[in-house]
């Protein structure tokens, strides 16, 4: 059973028409596997969350199918453990949405709610997919920190917030001020494509997460 969004004002509806490409993605998944989700993804996470962690969008294999952010494909085994090991996960990832895991002081947001192909969005999706973005960001108001994991994360984070991109280039461990005080802390995209080319390794990835808990306020 999927765990309700800790911010269900700001849930795209299942069949979301902004996106007519998306949707015809949708449709032609839907008819492929009528048993998973298939959906525009919804947040996943700690309504009192300090720290957001902000993907893509839904993999076809993973939060596609099963309704929870990376959930079922490679790229949720290390964002998982990783948040385990820093504490901002209570119970045991089963890569299924009914494993009973839950995230303490975290969220997990994405750019764009519903699954791209190849994995790919365009920018008209990821803008129209940004109000969602910002109301969650808006419903989440303890937030301090931001993980943007790759640049189309990073660069929805920065719209959102009214930063030009010229001040704020993405780049593996970079971190950034946004306009209201709060950080933002840059990552590689934990996608099996980066771990497998060891673009991106766990040690790597922890260390943004250590740079990000050095900045908690309890």
């Amino acid at each position: 059973m999927l765990t309700a969004s800790p911010v269900p004002s700001a849930e795209a509806p299942r069949d979301c028409p902004l996106c007519p490409r998306l949707v015809d993605f949708r449709m032609a998944c839907r008819a492929e596997h009528p048993d998973w989700w298939n959906a525009p993804v919804p947040a996943f996470g700690d309504p009192q969350a300090w720290l957001a962690i902000v993907g893509l969008a839904p993999g076809k294999h993973g939060a596609n199918r099963t309704g929870r952010p990376f959930t079922g494909d490679y790229a949720g085994d290390l964002l998982y453990a990783t948040l385990g090991k820093f504490g901002l996960s209570e119970g045991e990832y089963g890569a299924d949405p009914g494993d009973g895991l839950r995230l303490r002081g975290a969220v997990i947001l994405n750019a764009v709610k519903c699954l791209p192909p190849q994995n790919k969005t365009l920018p008209a999706e990821e803008a129209n997919c940004r109000p969602f973005l910002m109301e969650a960001i808006a419903g989440l108001e303890r937030l301090t920190s931001f993980v943007a994991l790759g640049k189309v994360a990073h660069d929805s984070l920065c719209r959102a917030f009214g930063m030009p991109l010229s001040r704020a280039k993405f780049a593996h461990g970079a971190v950034h001020s946004l306009p209201d005080g709060r950080r933002l802390f840059d990552s590689y995209h934990c996608s099996r494509y980066n771990q497998n080319t060891r673009r991106l390794d766990a040690a790597m990835f922890e260390a943004v997460f250590h740079a990000a808990m050095a900045t908690r306020e309890d």
